[in-house]
């Protein structure tokens, strides 16, 4: 089986994943990078008190040979009055 390596990205910060995790195909691999950029994208809103600034962030997935897969998550709040 296949280790794939989930490193976070906010802005120019990267997290990278030393461990990574073994997955049967790419689905399990889109599956588990879809729940950590969720886990991701609310552990930063709880922790930021500048909710109108903007933020960019990703998970980027490599295994051995490189990045096999990418997920972004942008959120921004405008007030309108």
């Amino acid at each position: 089986m296949p280790r794939y390596y989930f490193d976070l990205r906010e802005g120019h910060h990267v997290a990278p994943d030393e461990e990574g995790l073994d997955l049967p195909d790419m689905e399990a691999v889109q599956n588990e990078a879809a729940r950590a950029l969720s886990d991701l994208a609310r552990d930063t809103i709880r922790a930021t008190a500048a909710f109108g600034v903007a933020r960019n962030l990703s998970i980027e997935v490599r295994d051995d040979q490189g990045t096999v897969m990418q997920a972004r998550f942008r959120f921004d709040i405008k007030r309108l009055q």
